[in-house]
């Protein structure tokens, strides 16, 4: 008896000594990235096909509601708890189980857990750069960066109200009303600062306007005016807009590592046979042992 406790103790103080040296499976980290990946490119795509899309190519996006945009932000979260949790799962169900001796009681639940966060990891990275290089691409094909000079970063979101701005019934062929617009988006850019569009600005935009369309000055002075307005408003609903998504991309996401953490550790224990902790007691049905069926 003396032998065997002190065997016990050794082995419990300095652990086996054949022991491999614990590192991470990358094998079940690539696995469960990549079925958090494709996840989530299912649920995203179901939710841009039902109108929750974060983003759209629709001309009307920026007079979408702020009750939109939040139920946009909460199909997000709701999306990320299904991807990064299934992502997990699998992670945390195909890692090797962490040795049967460990001086920590829930040291394999952390074990798991951690395989799981790194699989978060991994899909939040791929999913980044996979947009990064989506993102490249469309702004190199685009027809304003393929199109010689005279743009500007108004055009993407104010091009209806440049349109109406020059609008005119007559005009010269061949006209080009690249650098007039590119100016005039700039200029209509700061109708959202404190500031204003200030005086000589708005008089300049009215000296354009009369120019290229053949308005009287009253006429383009009512146009600049009306145009000012709605740029006003159109930056504002899409700044609203983008602090919503912001909030909302940056909370799929830390959830996502949270239910990735939790998911794994339960992948973990329904490998080993084992019940979940009594904060995940509802998902022991899950559970691969079999119970005792009382016999009458």
């Amino acid at each position: 008896m003396t032998v065997e406790t002190l065997m016990r103790e050794e082995i419990l103080e300095g652990g086996l000594e054949d022991e491999a040296p614990r590192t991470i499976q990358w094998s079940s980290v690539f696995a469960g990235a990549l079925a958090a990946g494709a996840m989530s490119f299912i649920l995203l795509s179901f939710g841009v096909a039902i109108g929750l899309g974060v983003s759209s190519a629709s001309p009307t996006w920026r007079d979408a509601s702020a009750a939109l945009a939040l139920l946009s932000g909460l199909y997000l979260i709701i999306q990320a708890v299904i991807s990064f949790g299934f992502g997990g799962y699998i992670a945390g169900r195909t890692t090797r189980p962490a040795p049967a001796l460990a001086t920590i009681e829930d040291d394999g639940e952390r074990w798991d857990g951690l395989h799981g966060l790194t699989s978060w990891a991994l899909a939040v990275l791929l999913g980044a750069a996979l947009l990064a290089l989506l993102g490249a691409s469309a702004v190199d094909r685009s027809p304003l960066r393929s199109s010689a000079g005279g743009t500007s970063a108004a055009e993407p979101l104010l091009s209806y109200e440049l349109d109406k701005l020059f609008r005119a019934p007559r005009r010269p062929p061949n006209t080009d009303l690249r650098e007039p617009r590119a100016e005039a988006g700039r200029i209509l850019m700061t109708s959202s600062s404190h500031s204003g569009v200030t005086t000589d600005d708005r008089a300049h935009l009215v000296q354009q306007v009369a120019a290229l369309t053949g308005l009287a000055a009253p006429d383009s002075e009512k146009r600049v005016d009306a145009l000012i307005a709605e740029s006003k408003t159109a930056i504002n609903r899409a700044r609203r807009n983008s602090i919503i998504v912001a909030f909302s991309v940056a909370a799929a996401t830390l959830i996502g590592a949270v239910v990735a953490w939790a998911a794994a550790a339960a992948g973990g224990r329904h490998r080993d046979g084992a019940p979940l902790p009594n904060w995940m007691a509802s998902s022991n049905r899950f559970h691969r042992t079999p119970r005792a069926i009382p016999v009458p």
